[in-house]
């Protein structure tokens, strides 16, 4: 083979510069996360947990479990909303409260026109809430005992209106192996951590619905998820809304309070994504360009450096080979963050080739509207004026046995 007499080209080292750059960016966010405390303080005063289920079967019960389990919350209540399951989610989460007071499980209307599910469930349940603060928890999420205690005692300490602790994720099959990873990983590299919580800039935001706190009066302030009725991120829209009465929102790694499993099935994970992801950018060709560009950033340097050297190129081979590398270490500090599989950084290119596939798929389905999740359509258009929420269809006198 001819020794490589030519420098790299100018797309490989850009980069690679630029995977090293993100990398760089990754360490100072570990650096500075905000952990909820463990142990953490005796929370005195009112919360309620709040979870919006459809067709749940599989996960309410532990969920339900776990957060009747939580210690150091002792005015504790825990509302499950039943968005009109088809497979007798409600019945489930009863039998998993075995008679506890502290559970009310309730039957939610359905969602009038300008509102998505969600947010509409959400929006119910926090009309039924007494609690100080809301804290707001996915069906699939499983809380540990001091998880609660340790998230509001969180959103105390920090002074901040709404906390959201990135609970570990679980996940099974080759496709979740891939994908689910790169959910701390995006914004653990992209997102500046600090300026998510200083900064009014809408674009500096993140947020997980699977868990999070915030302040009662601030919600209410806001306008509660009126003010999302009709985005499909409500959570990171619910972050944003904070920041426009001009409080501050707080994202950090929850994997010590608790774990969620997002998808049971590679179709599951593909339709949820696909949900997801173009709604996360101005428009379904603005998804697919900046998906492209990751996968620049993190694919191109591997194939130039398996290519590079196949053919005795070896600038060109050592630039990818640093740019693959700055982008397995990025991976794995994340991993190790979050105590996520650090074996499995290697596999970075591809998970965001996964990734990029599963967006292009998502940007199709939003530009014909045929985007879906669990029966019903998904918009990403904003109505004019939202309607009010409706009250859960249970009246409020007692709660409801099991």
């Amino acid at each position: 083979m001819r020794p490589d007499r030519h420098p790299a080209p100018g797309l490989v080292r850009g980069a690679a510069v630029g995977a090293g750059l993100a990398t760089a960016h990754t360490a100072v966010n570990v650096a500075r996360l905000k952990r909820p405390p463990i142990p953490p303080p005796t929370i005195l005063e009112p919360v309620s947990v709040l979870v919006p289920a459809r067709d749940e079967t599989a996960r309410i019960a532990d969920c339900v479990r776990a957060l009747l389990a939580s210690v150091d919350v002792p005015d504790l209540e825990v509302i499950v909303g039943d968005d009109g399951s088809r497979d007798g989610t409600a019945e489930v989460a009863r039998q998993a409260g075995d008679g506890d007071p502290r559970l009310e499980v309730v039957a939610l209307a359905p969602p009038p026109p300008g509102w998505l599910g969600k947010p509409h469930a959400c929006a119910q349940l926090a009309e039924r809430a007494r609690g100080e603060v809301l804290v707001f928890v996915d069906a699939d999420t499983v809380v540990d005992p001091h998880g609660v205690a340790a998230t509001v005692a969180l959103l105390r300490a920090a002074g901040v209106a709404l906390c959201s602790p990135y609970p570990r994720q679980r996940y099974r099959g080759w496709l979740a192996r891939l994908v689910q990873p790169l959910l701390q990983w995006s914004w653990l590299t992209f997102l500046p951590v600090d300026a998510n919580q200083r900064s009014p800039r809408p674009s500096l935001t993140a947020a997980n619905g699977q868990l999070l706190a915030v302040d009662a009066a601030t919600y209410r302030r806001l306008g509660g998820h009126r003010a999302v009725a009709a985005d499909v991120l409500d959570d990171i829209g619910l972050a944003k809304a904070v920041k426009r009465v001009g409080a501050q929102p707080l994202v950090t790694d929850g994997s010590d309070v608790a774990s969620c499993e997002m998808y049971g099935t590679a179709g599951e994970l593909v339709d949820g994504y696909a949900k997801n992801l173009a709604a996360g950018f101005a428009s379904p060709p603005a998804a697919v360009a900046a998906l492209a560009g990751l996968a620049v950033l993190y694919a191109a340097p591997a194939a130039a450096a398996v290519a590079g050297a196949a053919r005795g190129r070896w600038r060109t081979a050592a630039w990818g080979a640093a740019g693959y590398l700055a982008g397995v270490l990025g991976r794995a500090l994340t991993a190790r963050a979050t105590r996520g599989p650090v074996r499995d950084a290697w596999m970075q290119p591809a998970s965001v080739l996964a990734l990029t596939a599963i967006g292009v798929i998502s940007a199709h389905r939003h530009a014909r509207g045929t985007a879906t999740w669990k029966g019903r359509p998904v918009t990403t258009t904003a109505p004019a004026a939202p309607a009010d929420a409706p009250a859960p269809t249970t009246d409020r006198p007692g709660r409801q046995e099991p």
